[in-house]
């Protein structure tokens, strides 16, 4: 059976959040690290770059240069794999391994005890709990994920600029997707040394609720198995 549901998540997609291997792997895997940054991915820059309001902010020639930097970055990546770190709105923090193909296809394995499996064929994602017989679904249009992970980003274009800081490590953009369909905005942060990589973002969804997502152990080269965006309702499971 199947819920629609609404989103709170991530990454990083995330979408993150907002993306198979072994569950002992999950568990005993290391918190991904952020490498460091000037004041930090979390500190100094968190509260200046959370977005205040509703209004696009008004971009000088360098912040566009920044942002198509950053549509560049997203065009660019066909597929990655690594370690997250998820801390939800009450605090709970969550780890395990993700995976992601695009366009739009993305696949979050929580470790022990969770085991929760967060997945996108690149139409639905969906969220499955091992021992629910329920999965909760909605449609990758209306996540933020679907923004980032189309085949042609073009945030300019598609997203309002609500917040963008750079330093001489870090770049924090706050977006927000122009569709009145796909709510919450995100919060992404990327690091800048020795080349640009994402390495957090954080979610507000309508109610104001942040969840926020670290990634690590970035792997773009080894191929990532279509079939694990191939969701067996029977038991979605299996292809972990």
């Amino acid at each position: 059976m199947r819920r629609k549901f609404s989103l709170p998540l991530a990454v990083p997609l995330m979408l993150g959040t907002l993306l198979a291997t072994a569950t002992v792997a999950l568990a005993q895997a290391k918190a991904p690290t952020v490498a460091p940054t000037t004041g930090g991915a979390t500190t100094g820059w968190a509260a200046s770059a959370t977005p205040q309001g509703k209004v696009d902010v008004r971009l000088d020639p360098k912040q566009i240069e920044t942002v198509k930097l950053v549509s560049v970055y997203f065009n660019d990546l066909k597929q990655m794999r690594g370690l997250f770190v998820q801390t939800d709105p009450d605090k709970k923090r969550t780890r395990g391994r993700f995976y992601l193909m695009k366009p739009g296809k993305f696949r979050f394995d929580y470790s022990a005890p969770s085991r929760k499996i967060m997945a996108s064929d690149g139409r639905l994602l969906r969220i499955k709990e091992p021992d629910q017989s329920n999965e909760d679904a909605i449609e990758l249009d209306k996540t933020p994920f679907r923004l980032l992970l189309k085949k042609d980003v073009d945030l300019l274009r598609d997203a309002r600029i609500l917040d963008i800081q750079e330093s001489e490590d870090l770049i924090v953009l706050a977006l927000q997707d122009r569709d009145p369909d796909a709510p919450g905005r995100v919060q992404l942060y990327f690091v800048k040394k020795p080349r640009l990589e994402l390495k957090e973002w954080v979610v507000r969804d309508p109610q104001g609720l942040e969840t926020k997502v670290e990634v690590g152990d970035i792997n773009k080269t080894d191929a990532v198995d279509p079939k694990l965006f191939i969701w067996e309702s029977a038991n979605p499971f299996e292809n972990r």
